[in-house]
């Protein structure tokens, strides 16, 4: 066994040596060609000073031809320095063979250590003293120790991540989201818990141990129905949770739907623009035909509700009053997000989509809650809808009716005057070719 033993260390450190002299080859060849590089230079160098001289030379007695001036230009021009070639730094090398040797001593070391472990077991067995099944209770108690840190660590990213992470709708729909999402949470985290506590668990209780026999439990038909109708049970009851509650969100009763707050949100790569009814409440129509450089909403003027629309920069809405938002989009799908409000619905180009709901919470009263005076609710766009995505965001504002009112009567309308202009030469000219093909 000696011999064994000394042949392998003789093998490793044989090993170690011919990486060594392998990485080390290419510098000594890169100090040579450096070395010759050098001799070059100088042999060079003192041919131009040499020519350096005969010029100075000829210069001083004035008696070089045209002919002899062509012939040393073309001997000074053929004795040029060449562009030196870019060669690799030896530290390259250097730091190659470095962590190579020293992954090389890392791996012996790994070696040395079973080594010395397979003798102590080899020592042991002739002792009499070895245990087969010691390495089965040593491994089933690191699952144990693995558990404890598992469970240590769930309930660090339940107790610190997550109220970092969550905090209440702001919304009187957002409390039936959060009680959809709460119980689902728990029956996941039940679910998380007991498959760790059973799967990490069973090594030890049933680990192999002397005087011990394995039971065979081919099959067990009661289980199986177990572990198939209670799941299929549970998803049956989230999914109708999820469902009713999404059909009391979004079924509004049509009364209730004329008396809220009409906003229409129109998203395009990559921005949103906002539109308010005036005093009459209704929104104008738009029809994509109609969009010019003046008029990139595409509102149709020839509906005179769309002539004391508001254009609003934010969105701002009152608190405690229903709001009902017309989502739709100019160019591809984006999607209408406002986590705070627990608020999504896609964007569609060619359809409208809509989205009621009444915030409860003012911004004031959110920033107080935070402690967070520069605190804003933020619109996104929750659909990757290309390379300005992550800007594609507008800032909410909930505030007071009288707030509401106040900030409403400062804001401009979509038709301005030079779209007063533009739709009066358009109506004009309409009305002359509506007169010529009467006459004719």
């Amino acid at each position: 066994m000696k011999l064994k033993i000394n042949n392998r260390f003789k093998a490793v450190l044989g090993c170690l040596l011919a990486v060594g002299l392998l990485f080390s080859t290419p510098s000594f060849a890169l100090q040579q060609d450096s070395l010759a590089q050098d001799t070059s230079v100088s042999a060079v160098a003192d041919t131009s000073a040499a020519s350096d001289t005969a010029a100075a030379d000829s210069a001083a007695t004035d008696s070089v031809s045209a002919d002899d001036a062509s012939a040393g230009s073309t001997t000074a021009s053929s004795t040029s320095t060449p562009e030196p070639e870019k060669q690799i730094d030896p530290q390259v090398y250097k730091n190659i063979t470095y962590y190579i040797l020293l992954f090389l001593i890392v791996c012996t070391i790994v070696a040395v250590i079973g080594k010395v472990l397979s003798i102590y077991e080899l020592t042991r067995k002739m002792n009499g003293k070895y245990n087969p099944f010691a390495n089965n209770t040593f491994q089933s108690v690191l699952f144990i120790v693995f558990l404890v840190a598992f469970f240590a660590l769930v309930y660090y990213g339940y107790a610190v991540w997550g109220a970092w992470a969550w905090r209440d709708a702001v919304t009187e729909h957002g409390a039936k989201i959060d009680s959809m999402f709460i119980v689902t949470t728990v029956i996941i985290t039940v679910v998380l818990v007991l498959v760790h506590l059973l799967l990490l668990t069973f090594p030890y209780i049933y680990r192999m141990r002397a005087k011990t026999k394995a039971y065979y439990y081919p099959h067990n038909d009661t289980i199986e129905k177990i572990w198939t109708i209670v799941p299929a049970i549970v998803l049956t009851v989230l999914v109708l949770f999820g469902f009713f509650t999404w059909r009391s969100i979004t079924n509004v009763p049509e009364d209730l739907q004329k008396s809220a707050l009409q906003v229409e949100v129109l998203g395009e790569q990559f921005q949103w623009q906002v539109r308010y009814p005036g005093n009459d409440g209704v929104i104008g129509k738009r029809n994509y035909k109609m969009t010019t450089p003046t008029n990139s909403y595409g509102i149709d003027f020839n509906d005179k509700n769309a002539w004391d629309d508001i254009q609003a920069s934010d969105i701002v809405l009152p608190v405690n009053k229903s709001v009902r938002f017309h989502i739709i989009s100019k160019d591809i799908i984006h999607s209408f997000y406002i986590p705070d409000f627990r608020v999504q619905i896609n964007a569609v180009p060619g359809m409208t989509n809509y989205f009621q709901f009444t915030p409860t919470v003012t911004t004031e009263e959110m920033r107080e809650r935070m402690n967070d005076p520069k605190y804003d609710y933020v619109m996104l766009c929750n659909k990757i809808c290309g390379s300005g995505h992550f800007n594609m965001q507008k800032k909410v504002v909930v505030v007071t009716e009288e707030e509401y009112k106040e900030w409403l009567s400062t804001q401009n309308k979509y038709f301005t005057e030079d779209l007063q202009k533009e739709f009066t030469a358009v109506d004009s000219q309409d009305s002359k070719e509506l007169a010529t093909a009467s006459l004719n």
